[in-house]
């Protein structure tokens, strides 16, 4: 939750290949006060069956910028895994990947007294993102 002094911080997971939330995603919230600062790891949580992390960590006082780090190929590792046991997945077939972004990195700036929804759309060959509310 913000306050005067702090930002906040929300994140979902739409798996848009599914047409479905995706749930059990590894995420980590990361932050720094200032362009130059050095990042500080606060920690992390999973998307729960509704695709939401419900549990971030708080951003520190005077944080200005927030990275979110998502483990996208765990995931869609999993998702490959179970439906192979009907049928075979269909793979890249450059480099053997379940996926073609094994990780995504969203960077955005804050500033106090704001909350930042950021929903993540995902497939196993883009995504994208956006400032929700």
């Amino acid at each position: 939750m913000s306050t005067s002094t702090t930002a906040s911080v929300s994140t979902h997971i739409l798996d848009t290949s599914a047409g479905r939330p995706a749930g059990d995603v590894a995420v980590h919230l990361a932050a720094r006060a200032g362009r130059e600062a050095d990042w500080q790891a606060l920690g992390g949580s999973a998307t729960d069956a509704d695709g939401r992390c419900k549990d971030l960590p708080a951003l520190p006082e005077g944080t200005t910028h927030v990275r979110l780090d998502f483990d996208t190929e765990t995931y869609f590792a999993k998702k490959q895994a179970a439906a192979q046991q009907d049928a075979p997945a269909l793979r890249d077939s450059e480099n053997g990947r379940p996926v073609f972004f094994p990780e995504v990195t969203i960077t955005f700036a804050v500033v106090p007294g704001e909350h930042y929804h950021v929903p993540l759309l995902l497939n196993p060959f883009g995504y994208s993102v956006y400032r929700g509310s």
